[in-house]
């Protein structure tokens, strides 16, 4: 009972900072099997979070036909990055201005045609533009879907709601390099805008058919009607830090981080622009974003826990690749292929999670067992050689993915369940924005490090280069002969020498940062400590009704 009472004077407490609404004279909406509505929602969800990843690897392909270096081409992924960094945050805010529904359906149908508008782009600049509008649109897709299934399902069967939802956003990152490569192989890069069309009619008719607003969206939208008051103040400020940081986090390698005045000004905008938006929020009546939700304990620690987490598995999603590439000598569809059977694993463990708890688990243990799984699987990242086998490095991968949807569908049910159901969007803007952040932070930071700590053991082992070293003039020795004695054989074994060196440098750099994200996932561990368990399943029913 104890734990009854915490979480309704939690719910007491947050309510208290907002208005409450009369449902009781609304117009009953149509009732649709909430499965019906998930699968239907998820959709758009998934093909939005897949566009994230899946122009990657064609790149080099857009950057060639549309006559554009390599760096100017990085702005289509920058530019759709940074559009959907200032419109997940608020879009709980315009869910309760326009109503949930209609918010989702202008997201669904812009998203579309701006997909189409950036195949048939002539030049980088057009595409670039179209690629800020479709994330702009798309950007509030993730965080409707997640407050329309908090709504849909009663706390008891929220889990296998949450698990749906976990399968799309985590394996659509995990496809979309992969499909992304095999569509520009085989047809052109502008048919990975253009596969978004015939999904985002589908998506967006069906609907319209089976979604509705719960009553206390359409009480928010009756509230709103004739005394709307936008803050444009916070607007401002919160979409000027965001945009400017996710240029920062982008470009910050590319650039030399803080060697650069662009960096810096941007870094400094950011600062000032977050900070002031965060004061300006914090004391705004009604705000575009309620930060006083943090205010809640198991909100703000599966925040944090969030943040972490996906730094971790974005940096991992980055190095892999990489890593099979530039060491082991895949090609990128190969290595794509090699990391796919662990989003096959997720797509089969993450509905027997959501089952599990339905049954009544402490999704803390489940939080706890997953979050170790991820630590010892980027430990037995970082123990391996240039002489693994393929299986070597997909069977770490698959326990990582395993630990992931241990993590990720408990945290999805038990930080929304001590929220008031009114808040439901609000906090699905914020968690999408720290999910999306922890991603963008966590490939900066890999790439950066990847390289300084390279150039830090290329330096260690250069010193052990000596010519008069004994092991040094042996395997000069032993390449020279190998190869015929002669001055240029001679070079060609010092240049093979130097190879080897950077080789085993780079190799010891990319076991530091699968070490290091493991070390990150350890700490966060006593976080789970400050969750409240949710009510029992029996209190929880009546709860629901």
């Amino acid at each position: 009972m104890s734990q009854i009472e915490e979480a309704t004077g939690a719910e007491a407490a947050l309510a208290s900072d907002i208005p409450s609404f009369d449902t009781e004279h609304l117009p009953q909406a149509r009732i649709f099997n909430p499965w019906i509505v998930a699968m239907v929602v998820t959709i758009g969800t998934f093909m939005e979070v897949l566009d994230t990843s899946i122009a990657n690897v064609a790149l080099p392909h857009i950057a060639g036909s549309l006559s554009a270096s390599q760096d100017e081409g990085s702005w289509v992924l920058t530019s759709y990055l940074v559009a959907n960094a200032i419109i997940l945050p608020i879009s709980g805010w315009i869910s309760s201005v326009m109503g949930r529904k209609r918010f989702y359906l202008v997201s669904v149908f812009f998203f579309t045609v701006f997909s189409a508008l950036c195949g048939l782009a002539p030049s980088l600049g057009i595409l670039i533009l179209f690629r800020v509008l479709q994330g702009l649109s798309g950007g509030g897709l993730q965080p409707s879907v997640q407050a329309i299934l908090a709504d849909a399902f009663p706390p008891q069967k929220r889990g296998m709601a949450m698990a749906l939802y976990t399968v799309a956003i985590l394996c659509a990152p995990v496809l979309g390099p992969t499909l992304g490569g095999w569509i520009t192989d085989n047809y052109s890069w502008r048919w990975i805008f253009y596969i978004n069309i015939p999904v985002g009619v589908l998506c967006f008719i069906l609907t319209r058919i089976v979604l509705e607003d719960p009553p206390h969206i359409k009480a928010q939208q009756a509230a709103n009607k004739g005394n709307l008051r936008i803050d444009w103040t916070g607007l401002s400020l919160l979409s000027l830090g965001l945009a400017t940081l996710e240029i920062v986090l982008d470009k910050g390698q590319e650039l030399d981080w803080f060697g650069s005045h662009f960096i810096v000004g941007f870094a400094t905008v950011s600062v000032l622009s977050l900070g002031g938006a965060i004061v300006w929020e914090w004391n705004h009546d009604k705000p575009i974003v309620n930060l006083h939700l943090l205010k809640e304990r198991n909100f703000r620690s599966c925040c944090i826990i969030v943040l972490g987490l996906y730094s971790v598995l974005y940096a991992t999603t980055y190095l892999l690749p990489l890593f099979m590439q530039q060491m082991m000598g895949y090609d990128a569809t190969t290595a794509g292929f090699a990391l796919s059977p662990a989003g096959l694993f997720t797509m089969i463990e993450v509905p027997f999670v959501g089952y599990v708890l339905t049954k009544g688990a402490d999704p803390r243990r489940l939080v706890f067992f997953g979050l170790s799984f991820i630590a010892v699987s980027l430990w037995w990242m970082g123990s391996m050689n240039l002489g693994v086998a393929e299986k070597d490095m997909i069977l770490p991968r698959i326990l990582q993915v395993l630990g992931v949807g241990l993590t990720t569908v408990p945290i999805s049910t038990i930080m929304f369940r001590f929220l008031p159901k009114e808040q439901s969007s609000q906090a699905a803007g914020i968690y999408a924005l720290v999910r999306n952040e922890g991603g963008s932070i966590g490939i900066a930071l890999s790439s950066t490090l990847l390289q300084r700590k390279a150039q830090v053991y290329q330096q260690v082992l250069g010193q052990n280069m000596n010519p008069s070293s004994p092991w040094v003039q042996q395997f000069l020795a032993g390449a020279s002969a190998h190869a015929g004695n002669s001055a240029d054989n001679h070079y060609t074994a010092m240049a093979r020498l130097y190879a080897a060196m950077q080789q085993q440098a780079n190799l010891l750099s990319y076991m530091d940062q699968f070490r290091a994200l493991g070390l990150v996932i350890v700490v966060m561990l006593p976080l789970i400590f400050l969750l409240k368990r949710p009510p029992a399943q029996k209190h929880v029913e009546l709860d629901a009704h």
